[in-house]
């Protein structure tokens, strides 16, 4: 952690970290067999398949115990929380089913057959959300939560992964108008990791998905997660740590849990989500051959 934080930041970071594993608990129940040879991982968006009257999380399942259970053993469900944009990938709530799609007990029964895969997406949240609302209103707590940036700042060295402005206007309760960092559109708003208040809130989220069943993590847009003016923000060292600190956190709950890194980029900079093998990614997404 204090390679990450300054000292004191990084004591208290621990503390809550070590709290969060305390409350959260090793499930010697949720302990299972690592990934074979015999596989085989299905994704799909939860609402790819659609029957009258009936939540679509539902219809996948039953055509899943009726059609594929013996072809399948993983389900990557990608995001299928509450959103605003981006087909998901701009979450308002982390701890909350779309009730479009279903609800938690739709997701838990899949875990009687087959293994889950959640998406964390970890970078940025959703304008929409409650937590960025409670940051406009200046509200204790949540007054780092996104990275505001003077919009006279150079940041021409910033990596742009989408043709979409870096920096993005919003007016806080006071009347005072901010730039926040949006890696990927206007509506999501980059998390500040800086601020211990973020980290926990996170590390809390994705322990909460380790407990409601995933057996498989995949960390999107990871290789954004740290920034620092005056370099590409992308594959910063900070973002190796964080994925190490993942591992850790995770492993203390449930052993076999795979952390995947979602780095959409050149091979000689994805494999480096490796670490030594042994201490960041299980496995990294690759975008012409998925895992």
């Amino acid at each position: 952690m204090s390679s990450i934080y300054p000292d004191q930041q990084a004591l208290e970071a621990t503390e809550e970290i070590l709290n969060l594993i305390r409350n959260y608990g090793y499930d010697k129940s949720m302990e299972e067999s690592f990934l074979s040879e015999k596989d085989v991982l299905l994704i799909t968006y939860g609402d790819s398949l659609k029957r009258d009257n009936e939540k679509p999380l539902k219809t996948l399942y039953d055509f899943y115990i009726k059609d594929l259970k013996d072809a399948f053993s993983f389900i990557h469900i990608l995001p299928f929380f509450p959103y605003s944009s981006d087909d998901g990938f701009s979450v308002i709530d982390y701890k909350k089913v779309n009730p479009e799609l279903g609800d938690w007990p739709d997701i838990e029964h899949f875990n009687s057959h087959c293994k889950l895969m959640f998406d964390f997406v970890l970078n940025h949240i959703s304008s929409k959300s409650r937590w960025f609302k409670r940051y406009l209103n200046q509200e204790n707590g949540f007054a780092d939560l996104a990275i505001e940036v003077d919009p006279n700042e150079d940041v021409s060295m910033v990596f742009r992964p989408r043709a979409l402005p870096l920096l993005t206007p919003f007016k806080k309760k006071d009347g005072s108008e901010v730039y926040v960092w949006t890696t990927f559109s206007s509506d999501q708003i980059d998390l500040n990791y800086k601020s211990i208040d973020v980290l926990i809130r996170m590390m809390d989220v994705l322990l909460f998905y380790v407990k409601k069943g995933a057996s498989m993590i995949r960390l999107d847009a990871i290789a954004y997660l740290w920034k620092e003016i005056g370099t590409s923000c992308i594959h910063l060292k900070q973002a190796h740590l964080f994925v190490k600190l993942m591992r850790i956190i995770t492993e203390a709950v449930k052993k076999e849990c795979i952390i995947l890194t979602e780095t959409n980029v050149p091979h000689k900079d994805n494999i480096l989500y490796f670490g030594n093998g042994n201490d960041e990614a299980h496995m990294i997404y690759n975008f012409t051959l998925p895992p």
